[in-house]
């Protein structure tokens, strides 16, 4: 046995000795290629490539999985310190699915589903059911606000009043709930969506009002609108209002330019625009009274009274001496005289209706508080003329979106919220970090010159080199070299084996000996 495991090493050493050194560092590559070709295939096909599946868990619902995923047999692995699960690609469709479908993942909460798979045939007492309730009524509110546009975490705390007979309608201990929302990264509520969280709150609990609901956030607390009694703006008004300041800064921008492009061109201007709207509406109401026109200043009769009265009577003489009664005043002159008299009366009452006008009037929703523009063009080819004809467009501009602003706008005040700057913009842009034209060149120049240094350096290097090696061989004694009768052998066998000998016992002189053989042909 040993014998014959001899022969093939010698074998197997006669078949590797027969090739040169290049050739063997050749074969050894080739071979070491590919067995390391075969072992990244036999991995690449044999490995299991994971899919995430399952993230941002909580410990609750990673052990839910992880006992889900042991009861199929399907291998999984945990990663971001146990808050995300990946399993086979193959099978990640059908496990999320499953998973899903069995409500494994709650986010930490759970429902009222809960209470009836947790429940004991013996019963539960009062305190263990209202525990259970509340965390069920918790987790209830919870997977409702999750299921929420950009909403990742949710933690609800209720608070239930006690019920007891002895206290008044009044004295009665309210409901509270506190909630604390984790928004995905990029995303921000708007107000109606603010809203939908407190409605929901609210419609899930019994006897609770907006006011004693508190959402909080990373950002801060978040605030319902005055529509739900709170102090925050009503749905989209603040978006609304955003939108209407932005659209008529970037209205009046958008002329501006629109007007300078003839002038300056496009490329040689930057507008700026800087607005503060009032959106106060105003709602007032006239009661006018008119007299019809073309009437003498009266209205339209609609109602005439005429009366006449007539009297005709006798005058009465009193008796006794004027002045002597018991009722008299002493020495006043009494009446004496006597005859008929008459008397008449005419009056006329005449209604007229005027004219009763009631106007409504609603201002517009904004107006403009106050107004910056503000104008850079190129200074190339710009005279002062031209400069102060521009101003001059843009002042006339702004007097005319600042007219019901209240302001004074005297002269000196709308120059101040106007301004035209001059400079040029190619002096700018090289300041900035732009790179002009000389500088390419200069730059160009400096590569150039560098690069004819270094191959001349390089040049004189193997140069120096060539020479010093030159004089080291020089220096050298001359090596002797192995001489072979050619012309005593009788044949190619004897020159074979005269070579192979020396082969063996000198091969410094081998190579020698071929190098000078090769130089000679």
């Amino acid at each position: 046995m040993n014998e014959k495991w001899a022969q093939v090493r010698e074998k197997l050493l006669g078949f590797w000795n027969q090739y040169s050194k290049t050739q063997k560092w050749v074969l050894a590559s080739t071979a070491a290629l590919l067995i390391f070709a075969i072992i990244m295939i036999t991995y690449l096909f044999t490995r299991t490539e994971y899919e995430l599946a399952f993230q941002n868990l909580d410990s609750t619902d990673a052990a839910a999985i992880m006992n889900y995923l042991d009861g199929s047999g399907i291998k999984y692995q945990l990663n971001d310190a146990g808050t995300s699960i990946s399993v086979p690609s193959a099978s990640a469709s059908k496990v999320k699915v499953d998973v899903g479908s069995q409500g494994l993942v709650q986010n930490g909460s759970i429902g009222f589903a809960e209470m009836g798979a947790s429940s004991s045939t013996i019963g539960t007492t009062d305190q263990e059911f209202k525990v259970k309730f509340r965390n069920a009524l918790n987790g209830e509110i919870q997977q409702l606000l999750l299921s929420k546009q950009g909403i990742a975490k949710v933690k609800a705390i209720v608070t239930l009043p006690e019920d007891s007979v002895f206290l008044n309608e009044a004295d009665k201990d309210k409901a509270t709930a506190a909630v604390v929302i984790t928004f995905k990264p990029g995303f921000r509520p708007k107000q109606e969506e603010v809203d939908s969280y407190y409605n929901l709150v609210k419609s899930a609990v019994p006897n609770l009002n907006v006011k004693d609901i508190t959402i909080s956030s990373s950002t801060g607390d978040l605030t319902p609108s005055s529509q739900l009694g709170g102090g925050g703006l009503g749905g989209q008004t603040y978006e609304t209002q955003f939108a209407i300041q932005n659209e008529f800064e970037n209205d009046l921008k958008r002329n501006i330019q629109q007007f300078l492009n003839p002038i300056v061109g496009m490329d040689n201007m930057v507008v700026s625009v800087v607005s503060s709207l009032n959106f106060d509406k105003k709602t007032s109401q006239e009661n006018l009274v008119q007299p019809l026109p073309d009437n003498d200043n009266k209205g339209i009769p609609i109602s005439t009274q005429d009366s006449s009265k007539t009297f005709t009577g006798q005058n009465g003489q009193s008796g006794g001496v004027a002045g002597t009664g018991q009722n008299d005043i002493t020495n006043y002159p009494g009446s004496g005289s006597s005859g008929s008299s008459s008397s008449e009366e005419v009056s006329s009452t005449v209604n007229y209706e005027v004219n009763r006008i009631t106007n409504n009037i609603d201002y517009g929703p904004y107006k403009v508080k106050d107004l910056s523009i503000n104008v850079g063009v190129n200074s190339t080819n710009m005279t002062p003329e031209k400069l102060t004809e521009i101003q001059g467009v843009l002042l006339r501009v702004t007097r005319t979106l600042l007219r019901e602003s209240g302001l004074d706008l005297t002269d000196e005040a709308v120059a101040q919220r106007v301004s035209v700057l001059s400079q040029s913009f190619e002096a700018n842009a090289a300041s900035s970090g732009g790179v002009s034209p000389s500088t390419l060149w200069l730059a160009g120049a400096g590569l150039l010159a560098l690069a004819l240094f270094g191959g001349g350096g390089y040049m004189m290097y193997r140069r120096r080199k060539s020479a010093q090696e030159a004089a080291e061989l020089a220096a050298m004694p001359p090596a002797e070299l192995p001489t072979i009768d050619l012309d005593n052998v009788a044949n190619e066998s004897q020159v074979r084996k005269q070579l192979e000998s020396l082969a063996k016992r000198k091969p410094d002189d081998f190579v020698n000996l071929l190098r000078t053989w090769l130089v000679d042909e």
